[in-house]
């Protein structure tokens, strides 16, 4: 082969490869200029391909074949890549919008905007699964974003702004297995690799309507022999894409049919109608005959009724209903007269706004051999022109061991090939466990799941992330991520339950935390909630539980007030309200310590002072009017203070011990003792102790004789005991008592 010619600008070539021909064509961008170096037409020698579909993969590969190596010889040149496009045949549009909100509001950046994108063309594939009811494995093979969205308002571009909501209008375009593995396989039967694949109605749009025309709603129909393809423009978009299986094939079979002729002549027979008035042909029989044109056209006037109903009633469904303001038509089919007219009607639009775009639309367009240009051509030229704009074309990678083939757009990253693959998308990202949810006094709260940890990616054995870039034979391993511990709280860590409730009790500022009713039932701090449970929190106490709270019993005699006016156990008490209960009190005076000498007041006691015994609470000092208090559930005292003098009463009904005062005056003045020097001896922990200076002895005299610190915590409170059972402080002593003092 001869050297092959410089260009000044890269040569491509590509093929349309359609159901009746193959056109073949290499050139090369000369500024906006697209030169056309040389084309070739090569029909198929059978019906190879119907409808857009190949049917025979050698046939066809054979005629790809023949018209590379025609291009070869004009242009000098070896081609080894080729662009192609894809029939519109099996061509299955989405089109849905995508939001996705940001919390909290932050600015966008160029990987928020891939990511909305592929969130869009994910949630397309979902839509079109869901109606898909065929065998068929789809493959995305592009999409286009219409438009984006910033909090609600339509917007250019979405980088750099500060967002809460953003989204965007998504097409995704879908086509099966068998079309894209046919067309890979005829192409390299003739040795061809595939550099560049579109959709044969994105290449006609890229010469038919220009970026200037496609703010105006405009349709463009390509009619083929199989297929019609139509896309429409609108907002400076390309807004949808469609087909109807039904083009210029249907006009060539009644032809054939009233001429009785092969499909090849019924095929000329077409054409030949569009130019001359009369058309003469051989038949089957091998006899020549001659039809006028407007015979022609008559045979296959209710065909082209119907075609241009069906490609109208498409034009508007993928309009939103309506119809559009002009059309564009291009491909062969279309050259049939009275086929844009009768399109026209069935819009219901002037039929001068229906129109072939050839010539009129190849203006930048220059053929150096002087072809003529033609609406033929209009397909062709747009595929490799669709090259310049955007080189794509399916690779293979591994996808966790499976193989994977992805309609590659020069920036694929490793979530295409997780999408294409149908790998879940939150198994790419972090996983918050399960949510718990609870009501709170009759309002839902919801507490989060813990975030668990993020897909591991490798690219190559490489460390990656999703937005990791890919290429042919890369192989990718994605382990999934994981879902993060269910939300967990309990009933101590809600915020409301931290509170206090402050009440004042007997002059007394008492802090009464917050409790719970969880379903019905108290529970502690510790209590895990459980999904949907029902917290009450309580704003007050009961008189009954603040006593029980204070370790303290209340008696059936005493006498309540609360905010000073009288009460019972069940009466409910709020922030800041005062409680008073009214029982017997005993003030202890004059208790003295033998190791110092020093006189201290006695503890008072406090309510629910255990009649047969007392708990002093270790915090009080013993010169002070201090608490002696006991256990919640323990009887109270029945000891009453004399607030004017240290002679006291007692009443005890389950003990024989019990004394009043003159009960006591008679016993001294008939003892035989010195009234004022009783004698007697005790046994204190196990030392015993000689009382003498006194005409009589209570228990609360011991401690004038006993070294005990009663300022002292070393433990919880005192024990106090007389013979193994609990004393009272008043309770009388009796030759020999063995007493017990000592801290617990």
């Amino acid at each position: 082969m001869a050297e092959a010619k410089k260009y000044p600008g890269k040569t491509v070539f590509g093929l349309d490869i359609g159901t009746r021909s193959v056109v073949g064509t290499v050139g090369y961008k000369n500024g906006k200029e697209f030169r056309v170096i040389a084309q070739r037409i090569s029909e198929h020698e059978s019906r190879a391909m119907i409808d857009g579909q190949i049917h025979d993969i050698i046939k066809v590969g054979e005629t790809i074949a023949d018209i590379r190596r025609c291009l070869e010889e004009a242009t000098k040149m070896e081609l080894h890549e080729v662009c192609i496009a894809a029939a519109g045949r099996v061509l299955k549009t989405v089109s849905c919008l995508v939001e996705w909100p940001f919390v909290p509001e932050r600015e966008v950046t160029n990987e928020d905007i891939y990511a909305l994108a592929s969130m869009g063309v994910e949630k397309a594939y979902a839509e079109f699964e869901a109606g898909n009811d065929s065998e068929s494995k789809f493959y995305c093979v592009g999409y286009s974003v219409i438009r984006y969205y910033l909090n609600g308002y339509q917007i250019g571009n979405l980088e750099g702004h500060k967002a809460k909501v953003i989204g965007a209008d998504i097409i995704a375009t879908f086509l099966p297995d068998d079309v894209v593995n046919g067309l890979y396989k005829a192409v390299e039967y003739a040795k061809l690799n595939i550099v560049s694949l579109t959709l044969e109605p994105i290449a006609a749009i890229q010469v038919a309507i220009p970026e200037k025309y496609r703010m105006l709603n405009i349709a463009l129909v390509d009619v083929g022999a199989g297929t019609s393809d139509i896309s429409i423009t609108k907002d400076g978009s390309i807004i949808s894409y469609g087909m109807i299986a039904i083009a210029g094939d249907a006009l060539t079979e009644i032809i054939a049919g009233h001429c009785l002729v092969d499909f090849a002549t019924a095929e000329q027979i077409k054409r030949d109608a569009g130019i001359n008035d009369i058309v003469t042909y051989t038949d089957i029989m091998f006899l020549p005959q001659s039809i006028p044109r407007d015979e022609v056209l008559k045979i296959v006037e209710e065909v082209l009724k119907t075609m241009t109903a069906e490609v109208a009633a498409k034009i508007r469904e993928l309009n939103g209903n309506k119809s559009v303001s002009a059309v564009f038509v291009v491909g062969g089919g279309g050259k049939i007269p009275g086929y844009t007219d009768f399109l026209a009607d069935e819009l219901g639009i002037a039929r001068e706004r229906v129109a072939l775009r050839g010539e009129e639309v190849m203006q930048q367009i220059v053929f150096e051999e002087g072809t003529p240009k033609d609406s033929l051509l209009v397909t062709p030229i747009g595929i490799c022109l669709n090259y310049f704009e955007q080189s794509n074309n399916f690779i293979f990678v591994s996808f966790n061991g499976d193989r994977l083939k992805i309609y590659d757009n020069n920036r694929l990253a490793v979530v295409d090939a997780a999408m294409q693959a149908q790998f879940p998308n939150d198994a790419l990202f972090p996983r918050r466990g399960p949510a718990l949810t609870y009501y709170l006094n009759g309002n839902s709260r919801m507490v989060r799941g813990q975030s668990g940890d993020t897909s591991v990616i490798t690219v190559n054995g490489e460390a990656a992330d999703i937005y990791t870039s890919i290429h042919s034979n890369d192989i990718i391993v994605v382990k999934e991520s994981t879902a993060g511990e269910a939300g967990r709280l309990s009933i101590g860590e809600i915020k409301e339950l931290q509170d206090i409730i402050i009440v004042n009790v007997n002059e007394k500022k008492v802090e009464l935390p917050v409790y719970a009713w969880v379903n019905g039932e108290l529970q502690s701090i510790y209590y895990e909630i459980q999904e949907n449970d029902e917290i009450e929190l309580a704003d007050f106490y009961t008189v009954k539980q603040i006593a029980e709270f204070m370790d303290i019993v209340l008696e059936p005699d005493f006498k309540i007030y609360v905010n000073n006016k009288e009460a019972d156990e069940s009466t409910p008490v709020y922030e800041n309200f005062s409680v008073v209960w009214s029982l017997k009190e005993l003030e202890l005076t004059d208790i003295v310590h033998k190791d110092d000498n020093r006189k201290q007041k006695s503890a008072a006691l406090w309510p629910g002072q255990k009649k047969t015994g007392a708990e002093v609470n270790t915090g009080t000092e013993i010169n002070n009017t201090a608490k002696v208090n006991t256990a919640a559930g323990l009887k109270a005292s029945g000891l009453k203070p004399s607030a004017e003098s240290a002679e006291y009463d007692e009443y005890d009904e389950d003990n024989d011990y019990s004394y009043d005062e003159e009960n006591d005056e008679e016993e001294v003045k008939s003892s035989p003792q010195n009234p004022d020097d009783a004698r007697l001896t005790v046994s204190v922990n196990g030392d015993t102790i000689l009382l003498s200076g006194k005409p009589k002895y209570v228990f609360v005299d011991i401690f004038e004789y006993i070294d005990f610190d009663l300022n002292s915590s070393k433990g919880r409170h005192i024990v106090t005991k007389i013979n193994n059972r609990d004393a009272q402080f008043m309770e009388p002593l009796r030759a020999n008592d063995m007493i017990e003092i000592y801290w617990e």
